[in-house]
């Protein structure tokens, strides 16, 4: 007959109250390699420690060295995969919100923490969500250094998670992207998105509220199962753009992550006071699944340009000399990009356009035409 410690007392009744320690340690034992994979020399102590260690001495060949970090969330689009019990790509989500954000300055990423916030921690479930994180790190060239999985029954049901996360990187001060580096003539160039990425959902679930429909039904608009589809992972743009940079010294002005607040007012955010673009709707066609949404809702496509990115995920602010030539390597590198407009500084009427968002006082821009069909 066994004998209870003081020590085994305690996770009983913590595991009575509803938190179960053990399934937690589970939980770190799966993902332990997935999260290994991330490590390079600079990264300490392994995994499991109170903190992450990353050595920056390599920071001392820098003049300036500017620490960039960002942190993030994944919204409600978490209640897709829980619905369709999918959790192997949620990961890639949250890191594409979060690097892709540092990018932005031409930062390189070094690090990332995430934390899941859980109803019960199943440890598969856990494992597959860190191992999402893990790879997209790796794309990323990102160390994933630490994180928490919290256990919250009562305020979270058994199935209901959240995921959140932050990432730190470097720059040279003298290499930092903005609009203080954008001029008149310059390029607008669009880079393609995988589709949604995580941004409207909650006009995703109610459109389809609406019409009754499950995450789990096949749906011939939108082409398949419709949880799988709306699901389709957040591509990731830091490898490829930090290359571009890379090949195309001096050309690369400002870039533009197209999360919340859609199309316009993200551009406008770097570009600087004064500038304004026009955005050629006719220079791309809006994937098939936003065209499926929007005739669920019977609105318009326009009428969403606020909420998603509607096929463009990110822009790329160019030298105009320069821009063929980098459009047409991010189309060879596998992210198809094209010129949407072009940068002007002369005077002119700004009714009509978004100017700057999210506190910056940016640009002015707004999209014209019709989109392609």
């Amino acid at each position: 007959m066994s004998t209870s410690t003081p020590a085994d007392d305690s996770s009983s009744s913590y595991r009575q109250a509803g938190v179960d320690t053990a399934a937690g340690d589970l939980a770190v034992s799966l993902m332990k390699s997935a999260v290994s994979n991330t490590h390079g020399p600079e990264v300490l102590g392994g995994v499991g420690g109170f903190a992450g260690l990353f050595d920056v001495s390599f920071l001392t060949s820098y003049r300036r060295p500017l620490l960039a970090t960002s942190t993030d969330g994944v919204g409600t689009k978490v209640a897709i995969a829980q619905a369709i019990d999918k959790h192997d790509t949620i990961g890639q989500d949250l890191v594409g919100m979060v690097v892709d954000d540092i990018v932005v300055v031409g930062a390189k990423p070094l690090f990332m923490t995430d934390y899941i916030a859980c109803g019960k921690v199943v440890p598969q479930r856990i494992a597959d969500i860190v191992a999402g994180i893990a790879r997209a790190c790796s794309a990323t060239g990102t160390a994933l250094v630490g994180g928490e999985t919290a256990e919250h029954p009562g305020l979270l049901g058994p199935d209901d998670y959240d995921v959140a996360g932050a990432a730190t990187g470097v720059i040279e001060g003298d290499d930092l992207l903005g609009a203080h580096l954008v001029e008149d003539g310059d390029a607008v160039i669009a880079l393609e998105s995988s589709g949604l990425h995580s941004n409207g959902y909650s006009l995703v679930r109610h459109i389809l509220a609406q019409r009754n429909m499950s995450f789990t039904d096949t749906s011939a608009e939108l082409g398949g199962v419709v949880g799988e589809v709306l699901l389709e992972p957040t591509r990731l743009y830091t490898s490829p753009l930090l290359d571009l940079i890379a090949r195309h010294p001096g050309a690369v002005h400002s870039l533009s992550h197209v999360t919340g607040g859609g199309i316009a007012a993200n551009l406008a955010r770097v570009l600087p006071v004064g500038s304004w673009v026009e955005v050629d709707r006719s220079s791309w066609s809006p994937a098939p699944v936003f065209r499926a949404l929007s005739d669920l809702a019977s609105t318009t496509l326009e009428s969403a340009e606020g909420t998603w990115n509607l096929g463009i995920g990110f822009f790329a602010v160019v030298r105009a000399d320069g821009a063929a030539a980098i459009a047409a390597d991010l189309t060879a590198g596998g992210i198809p990009a094209w010129q949407v407009g072009t940068v002007h500084t002369t005077y002119r009427d700004l009714t009509g356009f978004e100017q700057g968002a999210k506190g910056v006082d940016g640009g002015a821009v707004r999209l014209v035409g019709s989109y392609s069909h």
